[in-house]
Formats: structure tokens, C-alpha cells, sequence
């Protein structure tokens, strides 16, 4: 199974883009999206854990695609916050706000993500040791940005673990990790950052600056490649392809250009996205223009 959809839904920018500009009343963007991709990456439990309350009203509001799951991001005190060790009750906090979509099938991986100043050394392993093992039963897929992970023996430790690697596409400069198409758990992950040189490590740049990008049919030709190369590498059986260009949309246009290159047929899509990229989108997506209140 390869799902595309974006990372997050929370955008206010997508208004009159991804979402109609003219809502109709109880307007549900998670469901909307939910019509149009098979996952979504959650990036607000980066910042918090979620109340149990609220993670179970998402799972919820997915019930019409039976093939959706949701990839969820870790709270940043377990990969940016390392000056100390967690607390159980820190751990807690997570497993609580995780649970409610764990339990009812629709959790498909964990994001552990870490920051480009963590490198490759033991301390690091250690430190990547016992996270992955504390939350291994969420299927913890890790992404690291530094080029020296990039060895051998670290997709064997991996493995080992039966913990998935993040193959990612972000600007590259000197010791950026590129880009890949490794596998080491069943489940796969491909994250697309967008390739904003300008903004990437600009002092004061901020999320919507870091993230503006939209990338090109030929841009994503590669990696619809290496999407395949994953989904026949024998190790995977459930792969998600997310794009983390947000700003203006972008990540859903591209989700949807990297589903159609990779399924071979165009996708539906939102009549206001199609209106925004038709360039982009041109016979690679198919305008839903039926009335939005069915696509609740």
C-alpha cells in the first residue's frame, strides 16, 4: 500500500486553494482531505502531545476512507530537547495523546525526526536507541539530515531494530543528506521538504519561508522512481510518501502529482487547487467540481 498526502491540515493559507473559499456550513477540512489522499502527516504532537479527547475526534473525522492512516511526529522533547532525560510521565503524555488513533488502526507511523545538528556518533545512537525502543510499538520511522548517517552500518542498525529510515529531499549543502531510496522496517517513508536554498537556514525565516516551494513534474520524476524501488524492495509493506512544502498548497499539488506519476492515472482533486496550479496539475489531476457539501 503507498499512500501520498501531505504533512499537516491546519493552514490558513489554504483557504480558497485546497479548500473551497466558499465553505458550506460544517465544513470538515480533515474529512475534506480524506476524500483526495490516503494519509496525513500530523505535525501539531511536534509541538505537544495531543489531549486523548482530540486525537480520537480525528480518527473519527477519516471514517470515510477506509484506507487512511496518519503519521504522526514526535513531541520535540525526544529530538530536539536532549540536554536532559525524559520523564515516565513525559513519555506518558505521548502514548496518551497517540493511543486513541493506535487503537483504532488508523496510526500507520511514528516521525521521529531530529534536527541537521544531530550527528552520527555514539552518543547519538544511544540517545536514537532509546527513543525508538520506548515507542516501538508505533512503528517509528527516524529522519536525520546530517550526511553522516548516511553509512552502511547505520541501515543495518536499522534493521536490526526493525525501525524504518526516512528517505527525505531537502536543500543540500555540504553535509546535507541526500536524497535515497533505503528501506529497513515494513514501513517505508519518503518526506519532501521543498528545495528553498534561500530560506533553508536563513536566520529568521520562519516555517512559511523554509517550506515555500513547489516542485516540477520533472523534480519529481526521481523520486517517483524510488518510490517504486521501495515498494519492491521486499521489505515494506506499508509506504508513505509525504510532502512538507506547505506554504500556499503546495504540498497538496505535489501529492497529488507524485500519485498520479506513480499510479499512472490522474487524481482527483479539489476544483480550487486544479484553478491554482493548472500548469502543474495539467494531466495529472481531474477538477472534483461536484457540489463541496458532498465531499463531506
Amino acid at each position: 500500500m503507498i499512500r501520498f498526502g501531505p504533512a499537516g491540515w491546519s493552514y490558513p493559507d489554504w483557504e480558497g486553494v485546497v479548500y473551497p473559499g466558499d465553505k458550506p456550513k460544517g465544513f470538515d477540512p480533515l474529512a475534506y482531505l480524506a476524500r483526495y489522499f490516503d494519509t496525513v502527516e500530523v505535525n501539531s504532537t511536534f509541538y505537544r502531545p495531543p489531549r486523548p479527547e482530540v486525537s480520537a475526534r480525528w480518527a473519527k473525522r477519516v471514517v470515510g476512507n477506509h484506507d487512511f492512516r496518519f503519521t504522526a511526529k514526535l513531541w520535540q522533547r525526544f529530538t530536539h530537547e536532549r540536554g536532559e532525560a525524559w520523564t515516565p510521565a513525559e513519555v506518558e503524555s505521548v502514548r496518551a495523546g497517540l493511543d486513541p488513533m493506535a487503537e483504532r488502526g488508523r496510526l500507520g507511523a511514528l516521525l521521529v525526526q531530529f534536527p541537521w545538528s544531530f550527528k552520527f556518533d555514539a552518543g547519538s545512537l544511544e540517545w536514537l536507541e532509546d527513543v525508538t525502543s520506548t515507542f516501538s510499538d508505533y512503528a517509528p520511522v527516524v529522519e536525520v539530515r546530517h550526511a553522516s548517517w548516511n553509512r552502511p552500518e547505520f541501515y543495518r542498525w536499522l534493521a536490526e531494530r526493525g525501525v524504518g529510515f526516512v528517505n527525505i529531499d531537502q536543500p543540500l549543502f555540504g553535509s546535507s543528506l541526500g536524497p535515497s531510496a533505503q528501506a529497513s522496517s515494513r514501513v517505508g517513508y519518503v518526506r519532501l521538504h521543498g528545495r528553498n536554498y534561500e530560506d533553508w537556514f536563513r536566520e529568521g525565516a520562519g516555517r512559511d519561508a523554509r517550506y515555500n516551494y513547489l516542485y516540477s513534474r520533472d523534480e519529481l520524476e526521481p523520486w517517483v522512481e524510488r518510490v517504486r524501488q521501495l515498494a519492491e524492495s521486499g521489505y515494506v509493506d506499508d509506504l508513505y510518501v509525504i510532502t512538507n512544502n506547505h506554504f500556499r498548497g503546495q504540498a497538496a499539488a505535489n501529492a497529488l502529482m507524485l500519485a498520479s506519476l506513480a499510479r499512472g492515472v490522474p487524481q482527483k482533486a479539489p476544483e480550487s487547487l486544479v484553478a491554482e496550479f493548472p500548469e502543474a496539475l495539467s494531466g495529472l489531476a481531474e477538477a472534483d467540481s461536484g457540489p463541496q457539501s458532498r465531499l463531506l
